[in-house]
């Protein structure tokens, strides 16, 4: 059995800009931190080797301090460690890899053809490329992989991206994955987990991001660990517990909104970012300036948007000789004869579309 630590598009010196420079700066170094917890994983799970995906730097522009880590890093791994570099990350002479002291522990793969190389030690062969620019074309149009060897498994680590064939970004099919003939493929660059895939005989999938850095990448994010046996892959995600990004809304409709977010709130979030939607109908516009100053203490960073829409009676007008009144007057005989309960809310709300669509008014966010 071949273990296997899977990770990719840990996006490493991302500008963070929208939490401010102090903000920023922390949350690069603890990123950084994501690669000695990597170190951890490989000598806790007794892992044979480490394939990254791809999108380990966020551009060519990497820190000096990123830099030393990941030599010193991938060193202490003390396993083989095989780096297929992506769009952000892609191998040329401006590129990172370029001019990093790996060790001999480490490949990266440099060409935008696919490569082969042989580790008799755990009779396997590993595939793999790398982006030579911002775009490729599809990695494995044409391949053609050499003859099975039996006993021997066969591992493909690239950036692409599965589903799109017209992708500028390596795109990969499902029908050149089952071609290739691989026992597993550990790909990278799309951001959420994918969870184990099959096409053909040949078992797929993308970590996605270890670590949240935007409200585009909410929840828990990981890596994965694989375990490779004649016949056999199986998969799971590690999770990373570090830094979340979450999104919540709160309907403050009748309620003190204060009151209505911390009831919303899970109990420990003083590590995360979160994003809180005020929504519903309100007499009077949340102060969101007071809200901030109470709640910023319970997160990492906050952002707080208002949401709210004044509070209107929707049946105002149902006794008019109008358009407006006679659709109001309509509805508002389905609403009486409505019991109390999801049958009036729906009615209510389609009073509400319809009123925004007479008025030419944004639709109303559904609840």
């Amino acid at each position: 059995m071949i273990r296997i630590l899977h990770a990719a598009d840990l996006h490493l010196d991302s500008p963070f800009q929208a939490l401010g420079r102090e903000r920023s700066a922390q949350r690069r170094a603890e990123q950084r931190t994501l690669l000695e917890r990597m170190a951890a994983i490989v000598r806790e799970e007794r892992v044979d080797m480490v394939l990254f995906a791809g999108d380990l730097f966020d551009s060519d522009n990497a820190f000096a301090e990123t830099a030393r880590l990941i030599e010193a890093v991938t060193a202490e791994m003390a396993v083989p460690v095989f780096i297929a570099p992506g769009n952000h990350d892609w191998y040329g002479p401006r590129s990172p890899w370029s001019g990093l002291r790996l060790g001999e522990n480490v490949h990266v793969f440099t060409g935008e053809d696919i490569q082969c190389v042989p580790l008799p030690e755990l009779n396997a062969r590993i595939f793999g490329a790398a982006f030579t620019g911002h775009h490729r074309n599809p990695p494995l149009a044409g391949f053609r992989p050499p003859e099975k060897v039996p006993g021997v498994t066969d591992i493909l680590v690239l950036h692409g991206e599965v589903g799109d064939p017209d992708s500028p970004y390596g795109a990969i099919t499902e029908s050149e994955l089952a071609a290739s003939g691989m026992d597993y493929a550990a790909l990278g660059h799309i951001h959420s987990y994918s969870g184990p895939r099959l096409a053909g005989s040949t078992v797929y999938a993308w970590p996605g991001c270890p670590e949240g850095r935007g409200f585009d990448e909410t929840g828990q994010k990981g890596v994965i660990l694989a375990e490779l046996e004649p016949g056999a892959c199986r998969i799971e995600q590690l999770p990373m517990d570090g830094r979340r990004y979450e999104l919540l809304s709160v309907d403050v409709t009748d309620r003190d909104p204060l009151a209505a977010v911390e009831e919303a709130l899970c109990r420990d979030t003083a590590r995360d970012i979160y994003r809180i939607r005020l929504t519903g109908e309100t007499d009077q516009a949340p102060d969101r300036a007071a809200l901030t100053r109470a709640l910023e203490g319970r997160f990492f960073a906050l952002e707080l948007r208002d949401e709210t829409r004044p509070r209107r009676d929707i049946w105002e007008g149902r006794e008019q000789d109008s358009l407006r009144g006679l659709f109001l007057a309509r509805l508002w005989a389905q609403y009486q004869a409505a019991p109390e309960g999801p049958e009036r809310a729906r009615i209510s709300l389609a009073a509400r579309f319809g009123l925004q669509a007479l008025e030419n008014g944004e639709e109303p966010p559904l609840p």
